[in-house]
């Protein structure tokens, strides 16, 4: 659905994006992660058409941003991080006037504004005005907009952006609704740990570069080489812990905070027998669990070359 080949985007000698690579099927749900002027707007301005290249290859649903900009444009919904409204108009009003110019007539177009309207949850805003609406509100009215012409890639840009953990957590519902509506999703947000429970993808940015694009599981596996463990026992820390050294499994054991840190040896998935050595061993488990890698951790990691 999106491809681009060696994109690149320089200003001067200043590349705001650099040889670009990357592949999203269809019905990916891609988060795009990086710090502010990594190159994530950039990119998206790319795809949309509004922003010609440097140099390489782009294409969205087949079509070559250089040869196929109008058949791009008919097929995507692009919403920027800021865009303006017209705060003297009414919901209704307001897209029933975007509807207008995406020449849908007719009864056809109240039908699909009233539609997009539930979709976002904003039916009971159909007649308020538009400056009378709160951030989110406001970024569910933009999602709306996007979606009249029924596009099968939508490029949202900060869509979480400013909003109240509420609000933001309804932004997340409607993203994994209209990924269930097997539209293809780029949505790029520094709401690390929101995107890794909502994107079956995502890449990592800086400075122009795409340090890594790929599966959420196998990003974590790139940071993380090795399995970690969080582990107590009832009383003393010291004798389990010298008892954890002792095994083939484990490469490091350190005392924090009241209990014991395990770095298992690499490649070591099965640690099933540590419990029980401990158990027989005369000591009572009040924590044995694996350390959780967020995609905040990984981006941390990874932004600063750090891959193990």
């Amino acid at each position: 659905m999106i491809k681009t080949q060696d994109l690149t985007k320089a200003y001067g000698n200043l590349h705001a994006i650099n040889n670009l690579n990357l592949e999203l099927a269809e019905g990916d749900l891609f988060g795009y992660i990086g710090p502010n002027g990594s190159g994530k707007t950039t990119t998206m301005r790319i795809l949309a058409t509004l922003l010609q290249p440097t140099w390489g290859e782009a294409s969205v649903c087949g079509y070559s941003i250089y040869t196929r900009p109008k058949d791009i444009r008919r097929v995507i919904g692009y919403m920027p991080d800021f865009f303006g409204v017209y705060d003297d108009m009414k919901v209704i009003e307001y897209l029933e006037f975007f509807a207008a110019a995406y020449r849908i007539k007719g009864p056809a177009r109240r039908k699909i504004c009233d539609e997009v309207l539930e979709l976002v949850d904003l039916g009971y805003k159909r007649d308020a005005f538009v400056t009378s609406l709160s951030r989110g509100m406001t970024q569910r009215l933009g999602l709306a907009r996007v979606l009249l012409h029924d596009p099968k890639v939508l490029l949202l840009d900060e869509p979480a952006s400013g909003l109240d953990p509420r609000a933001r957590i309804e932004i997340r519902g409607l993203l994994k609704e209209l990924r269930k509506m097997g539209k293809t999703i780029m949505v790029s947000s520094h709401i690390l740990p929101e995107l890794a429970d909502i994107c079956n993808k995502v890449g990592i940015i800086e400075r122009g570069e795409l340090l890594v694009c790929a599966n959420v599981s196998d990003v974590m596996k790139q940071v993380r080489q090795r399995t970690l463990l969080n582990v107590a026992v009832v009383g003393e820390q010291e004798p389990a812990a010298r008892l954890l050294e002792q095994s083939t499994l484990v490469e490091k054991v350190e005392l924090i905070d009241g209990h014991i840190a395990v770095t298992l040896a690499e490649g070591v998935i099965d640690y099933s027998d540590l419990p029980t050595v401990l158990i027989e061993s005369g000591h009572k488990l009040r924590l044995f669990k694996e350390d959780e890698l967020n995609l905040e951790t990984a981006f941390m990691a990874l932004t600063k070359g750090i891959t193990a």
